[in-house]
């Protein structure tokens, strides 16, 4: 059985031939001080060791940058899926305004696309047994059956394809996902692409075309900011904000920062305008919705400590409105 060395030990391979040709060249000067004709030859190994010298660093320099380059990659998938995270962090937050019908609808659309993603990892790792197992599961929930089956076909389909099929099946979902800016599930799967199928040059194009794609969505998304903001329209630019944040580096963000306040401003006015009139005009059900949206979407702010110390009295009046109405 054959020991497995560790992948760091070449370097230290290549410390010990430059420390041992240097010991060696010093043997040798020493020996060239009492014997002539060899005083000379002890520049062999110095050579010799200045050459692996050289040659130890530059595949230093190679390691050092491969490590880096697979850092940087590791970090793009991190931000990519704390990203994610944050959008459906924010797509629940946004569920407690809706109809329930309507958080229905969003919180199905959010599982289909978390349980599409499952299956399609097992089945990429060619895990058929447990693919075939979570496709039986989801089936067994009515409101999953037309996914469960068209998870059944996708996975009929791969398992019966040759290696190029396969690997075509694949690129065909990842591309599908990077159409949907789903960018950290696509990055995970091209990472297990490429670790099955590292010689395939369609999988090493998806990770330039991940990222021209996450470029395009990035361009437009600022685009629509920035008509937005001319426009004036307070609520599409807030829309387009909250996802636009998700691409921006820190520097980009500091940009748009001035202009990002002034919309935050601008609809914050805007509530506080609806939250007046409708407390003067005595609509406290209204009010009360209305200072929700102020607390959650401004927290810090000074109307929304204000509000939040009048919110018992406006639960009350909204409680007893019917009342008062009646009367």
């Amino acid at each position: 059985m054959r020991v497995k060395l560790p992948r760091t030990l070449w370097l230290v391979q290549w410390h010990l031939i430059f420390v041992s040709l240097m010991i060696l060249a010093v043997i040798f000067w020493i020996i060239g001080g009492v014997i002539d004709y060899m005083q000379n030859l002890y520049l062999v190994p110095l050579m010799v060791a200045a050459g692996v010298g050289i040659f130890a660093i530059i595949l230093l320099l190679y390691q050092a940058l491969t490590i880096l380059t697979n850092q940087q990659q590791l970090l793009e998938r991190i931000s990519d899926g704390l990203a994610l995270s944050k959008n459906m962090f924010e797509q629940i937050s946004q569920g407690v305004k809706l109809s329930e019908a309507a958080k229905t609808i969003a919180y199905r659309d959010m599982d289909n696309q978390y349980l599409r993603a499952s299956v399609m990892e097992k089945l990429h790792q060619q895990d058929y047994k447990a693919t075939y197992a979570m496709i039986d599961a989801i089936s067994q929930r009515s409101e999953y059956k037309a996914l469960a089956e068209e998870l059944k076909v996708a996975a009929d389909n791969y398992r019966d394809s040759t290696e190029q099929g396969k690997i075509n099946q694949i690129i065909s979902y990842i591309e599908k996902l990077i159409d949907q800016f789903h960018w950290a599930t696509a990055s995970a799967q091209i990472e297990v692409l490429l670790k099955n199928y590292p010689d395939s040059e369609k999988a090493k194009s998806l990770h330039q075309k991940l990222t021209d794609k996450k470029e395009h969505r990035k361009r437009q998304l600022l685009a629509a900011w920035d008509e937005a903001v001319k426009r004036a329209d307070t609520d599409r630019s807030l829309m387009v904000l909250k996802e636009l944040d998700l691409y921006l580096t820190p520097s980009e963000g500091l940009a748009l920062q001035e202009a990002a306040s002034e919309v935050f401003k601008n609809k914050l006015h805007n509530l506080g305008v609806q939250f007046s009139l409708a407390v003067s005009e005595k609509r406290w059900t209204q009010a009360l919705q209305t200072g929700h949206d102020i607390i959650r979407g401004f927290p810090n702010s000074r109307m929304a400590e204000e509000i939040r110390a009048k919110l018992a009295t406006l639960r009350d009046l909204a409680k007893n409105r019917p009342q008062e109405a009646k009367s």
